[in-house]
Parts: C-alpha cells; sequence; structure tokens
C-alpha cells in the first residue's frame, strides 16, 4: 500500500498538478488539507476518473480536509468527538476506512500568535484530538496525517533562532503534539525519511523553497502496526517546485502488504 499527505493549499487551484500528481505517483489513500471547498465544491469526479473514492468536509474559502482512495472508503466521519468550536466547529478533520486501516485527515489550527484566542483553541484541538484518537486507536490501525502546525523539534525548522516568541515551536504545542504520540503512535516518516532537513513547507516569500529555509510540519503518526510495516518515505520536493505550487509539499509511504 502506499499512501499520501499533503496541505494542497487549494484544490481548485491545485487541481491540474493534484491531478498530475495522484497519476504519476498513484497511492492508494491520500490525506488533504486547507482544501478551501464546500464539500458540494469539491472535485470529485475528477479524481473518480482515475479511480478516487472522496470523503471530503470543507466549508467554502477556508480549512477543509479530504480522504482520497482507490482501495474502499467505509465508516467516514467528518470532525471527532470533543472538537472544540472557534467561533464554531471548522472543517479540519475526516476520516475513513481504507483497505483495513482508519486514515485520518488533520488540518490542525495555525494559532497566529501565542498572545492570541486562537493559540488556546489550538492548543484545545489538539487535546480533544487526542482523546478522540483513543478509542480509534484501540479500534484497529491507525494513521493520522496532515498539517499538524507544529514542528516536533528544534532540527524540524530552518534556523530555531529566528522562531522565538512563534507559535509552531512553542513549548506547550509541542507538549501537545508528544501527548497525541504518547498514546501509543509513531511519528513515521521520521524514522524513514531520506536526506538532511526534510522540511515540508516553505514560506512564498523571499526565494524560502530555493534555499530550503523550511519547517517540517507536516507529519504523519501511525499505530505502532502501521509503522512496523514501512519501507519507505519521502517528501516529494518536486511537488513544490514550477508554476502556482502548494506551498506544502506530500509526503509519501509505502507499507508492505
Amino acid at each position: 500500500m502506499r499512501f499520501a499527505t499533503w496541505n494542497v493549499n487549494s484544490v481548485k487551484a491545485r487541481l491540474p498538478r493534484l491531478l498530475d500528481w495522484l497519476a504519476g505517483t498513484a497511492p492508494d489513500v491520500v490525506c488533504l488539507q486547507e482544501t478551501k471547498v464546500a464539500d458540494d465544491g469539491f472535485p470529485s469526479a475528477e479524481v473518480a476518473e482515475l479511480g478516487y473514492e472522496t470523503a471530503a468536509y470543507g466549508q467554502g474559502r477556508w480549512n477543509g480536509v479530504a480522504v482520497l482512495s482507490r482501495i474502499g472508503l467505509d465508516d467516514v466521519r467528518r470532525g471527532f468527538t470533543g472538537v472544540p468550536g472557534y467561533p464554531e466547529p471548522e472543517a479540519r478533520a475526516v476520516s475513513a476506512r481504507c483497505g483495513g486501516i482508519r486514515f485520518m485527515s488533520v488540518y490542525v489550527p495555525n494559532g497566529r500568535t501565542p498572545d492570541d484566542p486562537h493559540y488556546a483553541y489550538k492548543l484545545q484541538w489538539l487535546a480533544a484530538l487526542r482523546e478522540a484518537l483513543i478509542p480509534d486507536l484501540k479500534a484497529g490501525p491507525l494513521v493520522v496525517a496532515g498539517d499538524y502546525n507544529v514542528a516536533p523539534a528544534d532540527a524540524d525548522v530552518w534556523d530555531i533562532t529566528l522562531f522565538a516568541n512563534s507559535t509552531h515551536v512553542t513549548p506547550p504545542e509541542r507538549a501537545a503534539l508528544a501527548a497525541i504520540r504518547e498514546i501509543g503512535l509513531t511519528d513515521v516518516p521520521a524514522r524513514a525519511l531520506k536526506g538532511d532537513h526534510p522540511f515540508t513547507y516553505w514560506d512564498y516569500r523571499a526565494g524560502m523553497f530555493h534555499q530550503n529555509k523550511g519547517m517540517r510540519i507536516d507529519l504523519v503518526y501511525g499505530s505502532a502496526d502501521v509503522a512496523e510495516r514501512v519501507t519507505d518515505a519521502y517528501v516529494d520536493r518536486e511537488a513544490r517546485k514550477g508554476k502556482g505550487p502548494s506551498d506544502h509539499a506530500p509526503i509519501v509511504v509505502d507499507l508492505t502488504d
């Protein structure tokens, strides 16, 4: 099985690139984030031509997540139990069972700045996600993939000295992320990714991508029975190149049968 996660930063703006990438990379399951379309606006017909079923959860111009699968799509859940509202529940998580594994696509709140109410909301959201994942983890193989908007360690940002008092690297955010791993999830690609500083996000400004001034904030967390099946994992930097890319690159993970 091959699966992937990708913050596409607008599925409509990135649709030709997404379709080409799906055709060339051929993942069995894809978790998408920041789709920025309502449910009825997702290009389900276009991805269906490549053999993918869609479970989408969106709200128009903001947020939005989806799971695409060509190996079955069952027991779809939009959101999760206990998800906080700010000021109302946002479209930031969707999950489905595909090929015997529950895949959840997550788009964690950004947090803005540590003194912003959105930062407190981010921590509440992560805490609620942790609690919601406990029964899913007990139920069987699980992958929780997406844009977590947290860099787990200093090495996951291009220059930690420039991030003082910034979101994405604060101790409370990292502690919330560690608490999710502690229920029995593994940072899957971190054990298999090739190359130095396998960042997944680069700001559009100032040639950040070409200078590799990025961050690893897109993560794949998997249960032990998934992690032990990983044979390869990589950040697809090629998908970040060219005209009109997302500011994130996909992560691709291969599993043994």
